[in-house]
């Protein structure tokens, strides 16, 4: 008997745009160290004339960013609504810090989830640890 369910096709898609975003991401040339040589070219106007060598990846990458970045910053919102601490319930020695719980998976607090989350905006994993009692 084969008791693996076959994937969610909701959860398919989302992990192939993930990955496409990845992979056109990865491809793509960084604009920060341009960026901040074109600080100095904005003109009276307000904007940079640019003239440059784009590869087809660049131009890929630049025509999808904005929205892909809006779609990344909307279901970062959503996953950090879902993963916020709440109290455990539980009985404690220690009343002014009490024991969390994420309130969408109720692991002990910090959950995975926001953890990950955080690790990958740059947190420190220690800065994720509960203070010492």
């Amino acid at each position: 008997m084969n008791t693996d369910q076959p994937e969610d096709p909701q959860r398919r898609k989302l992990r192939e745009q993930l990955e496409t975003i990845l992979i056109r991401s990865g491809k793509a040339t960084s604009w920060h160290d341009e960026a901040v040589r074109l600080r100095g070219l904005v003109n009276h106007e307000g904007y940079v004339p640019v003239r440059t060598k784009l590869a087809g990846e660049d131009l890929d990458f630049l025509a999808g960013a904005r929205d892909e970045l809006l779609r990344f910053a909307e279901l970062g919102l959503r996953l950090l609504d879902l993963h916020q601490p709440r109290d455990a319930g539980g009985i404690t020695s220690d009343a002014a810090h009490p024991i969390l719980r994420c309130r969408s998976c109720m692991w002990r607090w910090p959950c995975p989830t926001f953890r990950a989350m955080s690790e990958s905006f740059g947190a420190s994993p220690e800065s994720l640890l509960p203070e010492p009692a």
